[in-house]
């Protein structure tokens, strides 16, 4: 039909769901069964995320590419086998007398175009399988490092053995492997503890709505939320 719903809507995600959560919750929401995304969120982590509905799924590849803005937190002296909170500690050190200064001076070292090897734990494919379905059998494979890019990358607080920070980077960074590396500079390893998006693009998380808002709002509301396609995506991308 025509008047069905279609649009960008950007949504809080909160923690504890997948990605695939958000959008069937979002199809009951609309009652609509188009509806994809524009990038995942792991489960531990929280923040903006580009919900698709309706014709809108057809620019997925274009909002993809865009830039990302995080912000969250590291822990130093502990190493996990998936890089973040969520999985099991398999290296312990002792956290070194460290300044801020110290800690910058690291993050600096991270900034611009580099190679990037992708964690186990996470939804890349290689041969066709998932690595988090290898993973998850305790198995280790060879990953093709990839070029990211990061624009900025700044350390916000310093409560040691944790680090806050605000990082902004490229399609396809990982965040937590960002924090495993910055910890294996350090010398004493490290894991992403907390982790939000609070960017993507022009969009920004402060515009964004939790489910619980979706989940009240009015049919009428429901659509004004929705951001015309033409506004977000270029015509020539369209």
């Amino acid at each position: 039909m025509s008047d069905d719903p279609e649009g960008i809507l950007l949504v809080d995600k909160p923690q504890g769901i997948t990605s695939h959560d958000v959008v069937d919750r979002v199809r009951r929401i609309y009652r609509m069964k188009k509806v994809g995304h524009a990038g995942t969120l792991d489960p531990m982590a929280t923040g903006l995320m580009l919900i698709l509905v309706g014709k809108a799924t057809k620019v997925s590849q274009y909002l993809m590419s865009m830039d990302k803005e995080y912000t969250g937190t590291l822990r130093l002296g502990q190493v996990t086998d998936s890089q973040d909170a969520d999985g099991a500690v398999i290296e312990e050190q002792p956290v070194p007398e460290l300044t801020e200064a110290q800690v910058r001076e690291q993050m600096q070292g991270f900034l611009g175009d580099q190679y990037q090897t992708p964690p186990m734990y996470s939804a890349k494919k290689v041969n066709g399988q998932p690595l988090y379905k290898l993973a998850r059998k305790g198995k280790t494979v060879p990953r093709e490092p990839r070029v990211i890019h990061i624009s900025h990358f700044e350390m916000t607080g310093m409560q040691l053995p944790e680090l806050s920070f605000v990082v902004g980077c490229s399609k396809g960074a990982y965040i937590r492997t960002i924090a495993h590396d910055l910890g294996a500079k350090i010398g004493c390893g490290a894991h992403l503890n907390v982790l939000r998006r609070t960017a993507v693009g022009k969009f920004r998380i402060e515009t964004a709505a939790t489910l619980e808002e979706l989940n009240e709002a009015s049919p009428t509301a429901l659509r004004k939320k929705l951001i015309p396609v033409l506004q977000a995506v270029p015509s020539h991308a369209l």
